[in-house]
């Protein structure tokens, strides 16, 4: 659908004219020789942009901006003004307006600007849109941290609702920073368990010998420096969830200690001959591969089993590509919050490297990439230049990525943003390598709303 553009002067040739350049930029002109007019137009009709001069009868364009500042303010406004009004135009913006220009207006600069306009528009209203899919998605879902509507994502979550209200231990697999801890805490927040203790352990953390004396505890006297009885994590999780993180790290002593409880439902604390009885659930994760480490002698194979009563694999970033919009989305919420930021999206070169860059680092790095951005920027979105030089360089525009059921428009979009990405955004070469006019570029921007500025 073509965009709007509404141009209110008073006089007849400049009207013309700026309609004329518009609907040759691909827009739709929509004219007005006075503000009243023009408030009318705007109320009936569909509008994205406003050019006005100051000058005119009826209703003024400091009057006419004020109106629409008021009742629409995310219409961008361009104000038009003689030499001899610059200081009105300059308080005109500070009145909400985005730009001025002196007469003669300079076209080609009219253009960008209207351009970068009408792409800020819409960035704005993808990123409200995005938002909006994220709180639905939190409202549908008993455990709104997790954050996913891919297939993968959406059977990941199924299957934590139908185990959690059991007393199966689980294991929970994936790469690192995927969100295994957060499987966790779903499990625990939506069994029956969710008003007893939630203890979580790191496992990598602690030497052996800590690591037995933070899960079992120990009693005074028992080495040097346990100079009072101490309860173990084990003791703390009782009638609740003990969550076990890294659990591959463990060594083959408190492996065997850790057989028993889940065994017995026993333990000793480190020192001590009185047997411990507990009501724990425990749910583990592990970057590593156990079967192979069992292979190797490192890990128990009957402790395995015990634990793996429920296998929960969660997926790495780069096969859940569909929720990294609104990850994104998410993310930059949380830190304009926190950073008292108001940015309002991602252009769209950022969004494109941003989703063909793999994330070894998964959620934890792009939630880090996120933070990074918002507190860099210099303007109200993230651009490419915001990002990591690493991830700003994951796209590869020497080559299209093309789906089977694509159409031929969605087809020829791709490769013209790739193709503009290849060289630079210098629209010449760019249709020179196309094989096509500028002008025929040009239109194909306008009707795929690509934001090439």
């Amino acid at each position: 659908m073509k965009r709007s553009i509404l141009i209110c002067d008073d006089e007849k040739n400049i009207r013309s004219g700026l309609a004329m350049a518009m609907e040759l930029e691909g827009y739709q002109a929509l004219t007005a020789e006075d503000g009243q007019i023009a408030w009318s137009l705007i109320n009936k009709e569909s509008v994205d942009l406003v050019i006005t001069d100051l000058r005119m009868p009826n209703l003024s364009g400091e009057e006419l901006l004020k109106r629409i500042s008021s009742a629409y303010p995310r219409m961008p406004v361009i104000i038009l003004t003689g030499h001899g009004t610059i200081e009105t135009a300059v308080e005109a913006m500070r009145g909400g307006a985005i730009d001025f220009f002196t007469k003669p207006v300079d076209l080609d600069r009219l253009s960008l600007v209207v351009r970068k306009a009408i792409s800020s528009s819409d960035l704005y209203a993808e990123h409200e849109k995005l938002k909006l899919e994220v709180e639905q998605l939190k409202a549908r879902n008993r455990y709104d941290r997790i954050i996913g509507k891919s297939q993968k994502m959406v059977a990941l979550m199924d299957t934590v609702s139908q185990v959690a209200p059991t007393k199966a231990s689980v294991l929970i697999t994936g790469e690192s920073g995927v969100g295994k801890e957060l499987v966790a805490d779903a499990i625990h927040e939506l069994s029956t368990r969710s008003k007893g203790p939630f203890v979580k352990v790191h496992c990598a953390a602690l030497t052996a010998s800590l690591l037995e004396s933070e899960l079992f505890g120990h009693e005074k006297g028992s080495f040097t420096g346990a100079v009072k009885e101490k309860r173990g994590r084990f003791e703390l999780a009782d009638g609740g969830t003990i969550f076990l993180d890294e659990i591959g790290e463990i060594d083959a002593t408190t492996q065997v200690k850790l057989l028993r409880v889940l065994q017995e439902r026993q333990f000793e604390r480190v020192g001590g001959e009185k047997s411990i009885s507990v009501d724990v659930r425990i749910v583990c994760a592990t970057n590593r591969d156990l079967p192979k480490e069992i292979e190797k002698g490192n890990f128990r194979e009957d402790l395995y089993y015990r634990l793996n009563v429920v296998h929960l694999d969660v997926p790495p970033l780069r096969e859940r590509k569909d929720d990294i919009p609104l990850l994104m989305t998410s993310f930059l919420t949380q830190f304009n919050e926190e950073n008292n930021r108001k940015l309002e999206g991602f252009s769209n070169q950022a969004k494109r490297a941003l989703l063909s860059y793999d994330w070894p680092g998964n959620i934890r790095e792009l939630r880090n990439c996120i933070e990074s951005a918002v507190v860099l920027s210099r303007s109200d979105v993230v651009e490419v230049e915001d990002l990591p030089i690493h991830i700003g360089k994951a796209q590869n525009p020497s080559t299209v990525a093309l789906e089977v059921g694509m159409t031929l428009a969605e087809a020829e979009k791709q490769l013209i943003i790739s193709t503009l990405a290849g060289c630079a955004g210098n629209k010449t070469k760019a249709a020179q390598v196309l094989g096509i006019g500028r002008k025929t570029l040009h239109r194909k921007l306008q009707e795929y709303h690509i934001d090439e500025a």
